[in-house]
């Protein structure tokens, strides 16, 4: 990559860290800032800036443009940083009702959808891939299948994502989490739709990842290295910001949790979704 290239990027990924600072600071119900920014300023923009380093990357390595591009880009950016890890806590909810009120998520879903749908155009057109290029419109084969194998690829990614997120949460998030695990979840009971509605969020992780395998440049490896990413950083790095729910220690321990869980398993789903018989 040329110097000029290089620079030109950088600042690019500078203005667009701004743009969603500025976004993320405000509370678009109320328009006003959110208390969040006053307490961490600095590690609000650090957030601001990882996500963006990563939808930059995207965004510069795909195939698509234009208004195509713009819309996956959103429905991954919403997808993953807000629904993904909102409707686990409002399902949760009537465990968690000490811990998060339940007139804080409505703000939370509409926020997060309009930060969404106003950045990501304007991350399209600020990284000038807002035209389409006649050269990228070339046959692309990534995932096409039968619906047969689409039924059991689907069927066992949501186990995998069970067994993942089982697995990180016994041996990676409560021995980090130490005695703050017991005092903050010691009343949490699983109920009996826990493993289907955790299968039914690994297929939403498929769905999300659809449009980025189908739209990264390159090899298999650098779409399985974009999903790996998104589902990692976008979610996990929200939690290196202090909040009022959640104490220090569980939120580092969480914070290890999803790097670690999500990265593998974004990995782990573009094999299997990639793997030909």
């Amino acid at each position: 990559m040329k110097v000029k290239t290089t620079v030109t990027l950088g600042l690019r990924v500078v203005v667009l860290t701004l743009i969603l600072f500025a976004f993320y600071s405000i509370n678009f119900l109320g328009l006003r800032l959110i208390e969040g920014v006053q307490i961490s300023p600095a590690m609000r923009l650090l957030v601001c800036f990882l996500h963006t380093v990563v939808l930059s990357y995207v965004i510069v390595r795909s195939r698509w443009a234009g208004w195509r591009l713009t819309l996956a880009i959103f429905f991954v950016f919403y997808g993953v940083t807000w629904f993904q890890s909102l409707i686990e806590a409002v399902v949760f909810l009537q465990y968690l009702t000490d811990i998060m009120p339940a007139e804080a998520f409505p703000g939370l879903f509409l926020n997060g959808a309009i930060s969404a749908a106003l950045f990501s155009p304007l991350a399209v057109l600020i990284h000038g891939r807002m035209r389409e290029d006649k050269q990228e419109q070339q046959p692309n084969l990534r995932l096409v299948m039968p619906w047969t194998k689409w039924v059991w690829k689907l069927i066992v990614i949501g186990i995998i994502y069970v067994a993942v997120y089982l697995s990180f949460g016994m041996f990676v998030f409560q021995p980090l989490a130490g005695e703050a695990f017991g005092k903050y979840y010691g009343d949490l009971r699983l109920p009996g739709w826990f493993f289907p509605f955790q299968i039914m969020r690994g297929i939403i992780w498929a769905a999300l990842a659809l449009p980025v395998i189908r739209m990264m440049r390159g090899r298999w490896w650098e779409a399985g290295l974009a999903v790996a990413l998104l589902f990692s950083v976008l979610m996990g790095s929200q939690l290196l910001e202090p909040e009022e729910f959640m104490p220090k220690a569980i939120r580092m321990a969480h914070l290890v949790e999803t790097f670690s869980s999500n990265f593998l398993f974004g990995w782990i789903l573009v094999l299997v979704l990639n793997r030909h018989h």
